[in-house]
């Protein structure tokens, strides 16, 4: 069964100040898409790179995350350290995530998307990608950029995961 991390990354919805809605969104895709099972691993953690990084390093290497989907933290602001925190962490860096997503993003009517930091990377046998904080990016991000993430995970040795192809063609080269 493949696991997946899905970290909200949020000084207000760690504090309980408001109710996360993005970790849920990311979830609710998941269950829309995916037809192989999963287990979830949700977390809502504060804002900061070291928050971040303690959090990725744990689903990772600890509870052996083939995939961690983060949401919040990657815009300007000064607590907005999640680029950073994925940076201490990777191994390999796979920055056409973050220009897909910025590149949808801007297609969709989001003129602020050129403030994004969003991007992906692996550690070890785990894929990272980070995402925006709101619920309609999430989709739209995710929409653009899982077809990869199958075959990615097939190529670092992750766990199989297979995708509903009527809501999301992978892609997998034919051998």
């Amino acid at each position: 069964m493949v696991r997946i991390g899905i970290v909200t990354i949020s000084d207000r919805a760690s504090a309980g100040v408001y109710l996360d809605k993005s970790g849920p969104a990311i979830r609710a895709w998941l269950d829309r898409v995916l037809v192989s099972a999963w287990d979830p691993l949700p977390r809502v953690i504060p804002d900061g790179r070291e928050s971040v990084r303690a959090t990725l390093i744990a689903l990772a290497d600890r509870e052996g995350a083939d995939l961690i989907l983060t949401t919040g933290g990657t815009g300007p602001a000064p607590r907005d350290e999640t680029p950073e925190a994925l940076s201490d962490v990777i191994d390999k860096d796979l920055p056409g995530f973050g220009e897909l997503m910025r590149r949808v993003s801007l297609e969709s009517g989001v003129p602020t998307a050129i403030l994004s930091r969003q991007s992906a990377g692996i550690r070890g046998k785990t894929l990272i990608i980070t995402l925006p904080g709101k619920p309609a990016a999430i989709d739209t991000c995710l929409d653009a950029v899982f077809p990869a993430v199958p075959y990615c995970l097939d190529l670092i040795g992750a766990g199989l995961i297979e995708t509903d192809p009527a809501q999301l063609v992978a892609f997998r080269p034919r051998a």
